[in-house]
Parts: C-alpha cells; structure tokens; sequence
C-alpha cells in the first residue's frame, strides 16, 4: 500500500527504528532529513557545501536549503509512489513547502509517537551512558525536549486540522509499538 506519510516524536521515542518498520510494510522509503544532510555532505555538492557552511558555525541549515534537498529526494522514482518522512516538516513554512513540493497531492497520515518526558529523559540518559556522551546531560536532555514540544506542536495543530494525525503510544516493546502504529495506518487508510 502506498501512501504519503510522516512521523513526529521526541528524541528518544523510537522514530528511526519505527520509520525503517513503517516504510517496510508500506513498500516506501524512509527519507530522513538527517540522512539527506549526511548524502549531500558527502557527495560535496552545491547543496551539501551550501548546508555545512551553515552547519560548520552552529547555525541551523535554512529552510531553503531543506526543502530543496526534500524537493529532489521526493523527485525520486521511489519516492513517487508514497514515502516516510522523518524529521521534515520541522516548522509550519516547511509544512508549506511540502504542499507546494506534493503539487496537489496530500500527506495520508502524520504518526506522532507520544512518550512521557520523563521516558524519554531515562532512555536517552542511558544512550549517552552506553555510547560515551558526557555532554547529555538531563538539563540538556529536558531542553531538547523542551524545544521539540514548542517547534513541533504548531505542525502537529496544522495536520489536526486536516483530520491526519494518528497518535500512538509511544512507550512499550518496539514489536507493541510498531504493530500499534501499523493497524493504526491501515485502518486509517482504509476509510
């Protein structure tokens, strides 16, 4: 089944294992903006350097820049047919511009992952212990979380508004939280 999809979720809630699950079942790809800044970057071209001229000083790469990274991925043969985006759109003029890039066409569903802070304090203070990342601190942590709730509460109203947000429990095993998420989109997509 394809479809035009996109999941939300604090750090910490699990998006980049759930997404590589959804985009499986759904026969689309997962498109990480994460993972675009990383293949431009490499490949050294004009909007891989034009995004780490920003990065390099701390700034946040702009929306320009984003979107037509989107733009191009979503141009793909494989993309055409639906995917799975995650970490795009990051604020409400990225929201635009994914209208504008889909042409007419419309995102099915926006699976926002709901996760207590407090969880997601925990899991992510036990990822910085395994992986060696003393600068995670819990203030840093609660800030992060923090600043995810004031940037992507205005998208998460936007897509409300269009009737396309699936809210799913975001705590539990990753088997209970993926299969939540998939009888979610199905039944969703059914209507």
């Amino acid at each position: 089944m394809s479809a035009r999809l996109i999941i939300v979720g604090p750090p910490g809630a699990g998006k980049g294992t759930q997404a590589m699950r959804i985009a499986t079942t759904n026969g689309v790809p997962a498109i990480s903006t994460g993972d675009l800044f990383r293949a431009h970057a490499k490949a050294q071209d004009e909007l891989g350097k034009l995004a780490a001229s920003y990065s390099e000083k701390g700034e946040l790469v702009p929306d320009s820049v984003t979107n037509k990274m989107v733009e191009e991925r979503l141009a793909q043969a494989d993309a055409r047919e639906g995917f799975l985006l995650d970490g795009y759109p990051r604020n409400l003029s990225q929201v635009d511009a994914l209208d504008e890039i889909l042409k007419g066409e419309k995102i099915d569903a926006v699976i926002e992952l709901k996760v207590n802070d407090d969880v997601v304090v925990q899991r992510l203070l036990g990822r910085a212990l395994e992986q060696g990342r003393a600068d995670d601190t819990e203030d840093v942590i609660r800030r992060r979380i923090e600043l995810y709730h004031e940037t992507t509460k205005p998208i998460i109203d936007a897509y409300a508004k269009r009737g396309v947000v699936l809210s799913i429990e975001g705590e539990g095993t990753i088997e209970e939280i993926g299969d939540a998420i998939e009888k979610a989109v199905a039944e969703f997509l059914a209507q």
